[in-house]
């Protein structure tokens, strides 16, 4: 009796460290946490991150990765490789900080993608009567709230706007849900 129930014991706590090994990989891969800058190559980013949505290449060699964890996840990790091939920073770019950082009138679909990488397929809208393209992301707003941050690209005059919003997403017990950062 006191074997099968050891047995049980050590199953038991198998599957929990395997689970927490698990779950500290999945974290590892979501945002990267781990990856050493000046010491991680492309080969180590892709294989913690995954392969990137989208990539690009400057003139001097170095590379820009975007790792959009959206709709689930409220987070977009640009990763900034020197021409090197070596890690040179990560950063969780779907902040008020980087919204800023747009144009109105000026940016253009591509600056867009290259500041907060690609927003939610499912959530990109074109409105004919107004010629409007809309893309959307979810992030963590100050007060850490999931919003969604707009950008509308008017076809007609070139106009870039923007929208943020916080819409009454909440759990099922009526709370609206945590939104770490």
């Amino acid at each position: 009796m006191g074997g099968r129930l050891g047995c049980r014991r050590r199953t038991a706590l198998g599957l929990l460290v395997g689970s927490l090994a698990l779950l500290l990989t999945a974290c590892a891969g979501y945002s990267g946490y781990g990856l050493k800058t000046g010491v991680a190559t492309r080969l180590d980013v892709t294989a913690a991150m995954g392969t990137p949505a989208m990539t690009w290449r400057d003139a001097d060699g170095s590379e820009q990765l975007a790792y959009p964890r959206g709709p689930e996840g409220p987070h977009t990790f640009m990763v900034f490789m020197a021409a090197d091939g070596r890690l040179q920073r990560i950063e969780q770019v779907l902040k008020m900080t980087y919204f800023a950082r747009l144009q109105p009138g000026r940016s253009d679909k591509e600056s867009v993608l290259r500041l907060l990488g690609p927003p939610v397929p499912q959530w990109t809208e074109y409105y004919p009567a107004r010629d409007e393209l809309v893309w959307e992301w979810q992030f963590c707003d100050s007060w850490n709230q999931l919003a969604r941050f707009d950008v509308l690209f008017d076809a007609a005059t070139g106009v870039v706007r923007t929208a943020y919003q916080r819409p009454a997403l909440m759990g099922p017990d009526g709370v609206a849900p945590f939104c770490g950062q």
